[in-house]
């Protein structure tokens, strides 16, 4: 038996119920409001990390380090690999 996949699934019934599922269980005023309250302590709590992320001192590469062309990471001399990559040299791990 073929099935006709495009003719319409629902019906006035399952509209109703769906509607009374919604109202049932709308929460009320009060629990929003404790949402939002939460949303902005825990936005401000976010703030506080990134502004302590941000205070990094940054130091430019060092003569014994160079930078994998395929992690991009900054490794010690004695981990390039004598394999070249693509765009430069590569890490005893990626090689």
């Amino acid at each position: 038996m073929a099935a006709d996949y495009d003719a319409p699934k629902k019906t006035d019934d399952d509209h109703e119920s769906l509607d009374a599922i919604k109202q049932s269980t709308k929460p009320t005023s009060p629990s929003i409001i404790d949402v939002e309250e939460d949303g902005i302590a825990e936005d401000h709590e976010r703030e506080q990390l990134i502004d302590e992320a941000l205070e990094v001192m940054v130091i430019p590469p060092q003569t014994d380090e160079f930078t994998c062309s395929e992690c991009f990471i900054v490794k010690h001399k004695s981990m390039k690999s004598n394999k070249k990559g693509k765009y430069g040299p590569i890490c005893l791990d990626c090689a």
